[in-house]
């Protein structure tokens, strides 16, 4: 069990996406923890609710639903930690791009959609809600392929440049998080190679000790979230904590 010790006791936890395979765990592992007194889980169609979970629905591409999640959530009062498991790497038209032949604006659309915009409109509404008075966090997951510095494979262009524009995203809101509330921090996270419905077409190569299950990675996300600190606020980070250059 994750106990998130570096949070406020009682403290109150949101997830978009939790009806994903990352953010369904994430939601189990917070809810497990006894110093958590709230989840609320969000996904396109409300969850059962569950013990601390409050389901909530909402949609990635309307912000006025995602609006009306926030200001319903924040009745509840603040939320110290707010985790954004979102992403769509294929399906609804997208399928990871060998070449640069194979690129589509529709496409490339989508993915922006999903994967930058979306969680920026969350970031948007979420991060004035935040309090002050202690260390609070909001995370966004991203994905190591997103780092320019470490691409040297090319392809997946749209999941790529999606996901390092949604690090550039995080990164400005960290800066302006800062300013009015320095105790918060405000990071993009790669929580590994994980077996979801996302990934699973793509598994083929991956070693079985570099493969994660949701519920492991969400174990090493809570870790890294515990321990994080503002000094880090606006970066990039591993499941194992370490930084990942842009």
């Amino acid at each position: 069990m994750i106990t998130l010790t570096s949070l406020t006791e009682g403290y109150r936890a949101w997830i978009f996406g939790a009806g994903g395979g990352i953010g369904s765990a994430l939601a189990s592992r917070l809810e497990a923890d006894p110093r958590c007194a709230a989840v609320h889980a969000g996904a396109r169609r409300p969850l059962p609710e569950d013990g601390k979970k409050q389901p909530f629905a909402f949609t990635l591409e309307d912000e006025a639903s995602i609006r009306s999640a926030v200001d319903t959530a924040i009745l509840d009062g603040a939320p110290d930690i707010v985790i954004v498991a979102t992403g769509r790497l294929h399906g609804y038209g997208l399928q990871p791009e060998k070449s640069m032949r194979a690129l589509e604006a529709d496409a490339l659309m989508e993915s922006y959609r999903i994967n930058a915009i979306g969680p920026a409109l969350i970031a948007k509404h979420v991060l004035p809600k935040l309090p002050r008075d202690r260390k609070s966090v909001f995370a966004a997951l991203s994905a190591r392929v997103s780092s320019i510095s470490d691409n040297r494979s090319g392809g997946w262009h749209a999941y790529r440049a999606s996901k390092a524009a949604l690090n550039m995203l995080i990164r400005n809101g960290a800066i302006e998080l800062a300013v009015r509330n320095p105790k918060a921090v405000c990071v993009t996270l790669h929580p590994g190679t994980v077996d979801t419905d996302m990934s699973k077409p793509f598994l083929s190569n991956v070693p079985n000790e570099k493969l994660f299950s949701p519920d492991v990675s969400a174990r090493h996300l809570l870790g890294v979230i515990n321990d994080l600190t503002p000094e880090q606020t606006g970066r990039l980070i591993a499941w194992d904590g370490r930084i990942i250059d842009y």
